[in-house]
């Protein structure tokens, strides 16, 4: 999902457009998990995100930290906050050192 959010309306306050924001978000990455994976290759779904005033001034961040982009953009009074989620197949790696300590 690549998309440009207006965070101001005429109708609503900036902070009920937030949660629209923040709902249209939750709901695409929960799609998004839903699809189905090859599961010999692949463990879970992995996402690429981005976030910013315009597509060339966003920055990478983890997708849990997008909200707090968005609580950012409204602070500082943004018109719109551009946000790239991009979904992608991976895989985990096993943990080195043998497991857990018993004492």
């Amino acid at each position: 999902m690549k998309k440009v959010f207006p965070l101001v309306s005429e109708r609503h306050e900036s902070a009920r457009v937030a949660e629209q924001v923040r709902a249209e978000i939750r709901k695409y990455v929960k799609r998004e998990r839903g699809k189905k994976l090859d599961e010999e290759m692949f463990d879970y779904w992995g996402f690429d995100c981005r976030a910013g005033k315009s597509e060339t001034e966003a920055e990478a961040c983890h997708e849990k930290e997008l909200g707090k982009m968005l609580d950012g953009a409204v602070e500082a009074k943004w018109p719109a906050i551009y946000v790239e989620i991009l979904a992608k197949p991976m895989k985990r790696e096993k943990k080195q050192g043998g497991g857990r300590l018993r004492g």
